[in-house]
């Protein structure tokens, strides 16, 4: 009996699934506009800048001071940052894209809107067929039943089909619109993919540029000290005045009052990393970086301007906020259309559950309406001109986006080639300092030059040094902010894996529809 029941209702859903079928193929078309993407901007040259750039930039002696050569058109590395020549910055951007919970975060956001694209998928695309098992016992009053009064059991089974014919594209255009909204999460993982790696490389080469300077200052604080003992014997033997003794000493403290900010700056640094490696500050396993153990990368890939509005994360993002916004135009048109529902149910009915099956309990239906809007005082029309209005904001926000992107990369590159020649000056200006400075020693042992005119020399050359440790560092990070500009070379990663782990939702409708 209970398998006989069991076939009879699974005939029940076969019959009504087939009846699913049919209605799911009484679509439409789509109103609304076709979503393209948008054009790239004309540059005059192919060039990011009003005038052209050398083919390289000048070079300096030293370190980081290697000429760097523009190579127009030529692809970015998807690990850009190997470039640097670092197995220790390999390996804790690695430990940062596994670790950081801002990347976490975001490739949870993309699984959230990817699930509900499919929830959406599921409801509107395909009828919703349910079945129905119940039995009910139930007395019926002598006032109302007359003789058939009584006491009595009412069983039924039944497979119910209800679905909405996408007839004039409202869900094809909602399903285009939740398709957007799962890519503008994928490429903001590629932007989070894009910043965390650039902030940890930039952050690396903060704290070697930290730890030069804090070696560099050592130094001239050594020299100075070594410098203050001979002043404290020349001053025992009443060689000199008091006064000079104090410049002396003064100038040593100006100098040793500046290390503990370069070491607050230093361990800041080393927390940052930590974090940004998803570590706390206080666990080990954070390499230390200097400038020595990062190498400049002398041939410097720059993608055509052409090209970048397909490379830059936010740029396809906010492309895709504009497909969103255009495919609302097309579900706030068809909104303005009759729609059309199709119904049905086929099942039996019983005061005995031995017969619920038989022959003669059969009970079906089918049901067609369509809803046609006539009056709503302009609210329809209302929310089509506001998609509209939507529309033309995300357009505006999608240009302000290119604009900024093409602003960072000329930026950029006017500043790697501004760097080289800052750094050649500085590399110049430094060794004209420490020469200045050893000559005025040795004058100044023998007499010849005063104690003012060696505290200027010594001034003159801590300045200089630090300014050369300073100027090396911004070309290393001026050269991690290229990089970045230029979109981070996702696009050559293995067989075009996106950074996220999840997989994209193949969309039953095509992107433009």
């Amino acid at each position: 009996m209970k398998k006989r029941i069991f076939r009879q209702f699974h005939t029940l859903a076969l019959r009504a699934g087939v009846a699913a079928l049919i209605a799911a193929g009484l679509g439409g078309c789509a109103l609304g506009p076709n979503f393209k993407s948008p054009e790239a901007p004309a540059t005059a040259g192919n060039s990011y800048t009003p005038t052209p750039l050398p083919q390289q930039t000048a070079s300096a002696p030293g370190l980081g001071g290697a000429s760097q050569q523009f190579a127009f058109g030529q692809e970015i590395p998807a690990q850009w940052w190997t470039l640097f020549r670092s197995p220790a910055l390999d390996q804790l951007i690695r430990s940062a894209l596994e670790q950081n919970p801002n990347m976490a975060a975001a490739e949870a956001a993309l699984r959230q809107t990817q699930e509900n694209y499919n929830a959406q998928a599921g409801s509107l695309v395909y009828p919703s067929v349910n079945a129905q098992l119940g039995a009910t016992r139930q007395k019926t009053s002598v006032a109302t039943a007359g003789a058939g009064a009584g006491v009595y059991n009412v069983y039924n089974a039944s497979v119910n089909v209800a679905y909405t014919p996408d007839v004039f594209g409202a869900t094809r255009r909602t399903l285009e619109g939740a398709q957007a909204a799962v890519d503008y999460q994928r490429y903001q993982v590629e932007a989070t993919y894009l910043t965390l790696s650039a902030n940890v490389v930039t952050t690396a080469i903060q704290e070697a540029s930290l730890r030069a300077q804090l070696k560099a200052t050592l130094e001239v604080l050594e020299a100075l000290t070594r410098q203050q003992g001979v002043i404290e014997k020349q001053f025992e033997y009443g060689a000199i005045p008091r006064a000079t003794l104090l410049s002396q000493r003064n100038q040593v403290a100006q100098i040793q009052s500046t290390i503990a900010p370069l070491e607050k700056s230093l361990a800041a640094t080393r927390h940052q990393l930590s974090i940004l490696a998803g570590k706390l500050p206080g666990e080990a396993g954070i390499p230390e970086f200097s400038l020595e153990t990062l190498t400049l990368p002398e041939q410097l890939p720059v993608s055509l301007p052409s090209a970048l509005v397909r490379q830059r994360p936010d740029i396809r993002a906010s492309e895709e906020q504009l497909h969103q916004a255009s495919a609302a135009i097309g579900v706030a048109t068809a909104a303005q259309y009759p729609q059309f529902t199709l119904s049905g149910s086929y099942g039996s009915a019983s005061d005995t559950f031995s017969k619920l099956f038989d022959s003669q309990t059969t009970a079906w239906n089918l049901a067609a309406g369509i809803a046609q809007p006539i009056f709503n005082g302009g609210a329809l029309s209302a929310r089509r001109r506001a998609a509209e209005a939507a529309y033309d904001v995300a357009a505006a926000q999608y240009r302000a986006t290119v604009l900024t992107a093409f602003k960072n990369v000329a930026d950029t590159l006017r500043a790697l080639d501004a760097d080289a020649a800052a750094l050649k000056s500085q590399a110049d200006a430094e060794a004209l300092a420490k020469e200045t400075l050893t000559l005025a020693e040795q004058q100044y042992k023998l007499g010849g030059i005063s104690y003012l005119v060696l505290l200027d020399a010594q001034r003159s050359y801590q300045q200089t040094h630090i300014n050369l440790v300073q100027a090396q560092a911004v070309r290393y990070a001026d050269t991690a902010a290229l990089f970045q500009a230029l979109g981070g070379g996702w696009w050559n990663r293995a067989n075009g894996v996106p950074a996220a782990t999840a997989v994209s939702t193949a969309a039953p409708y095509g992107k433009n529809q």
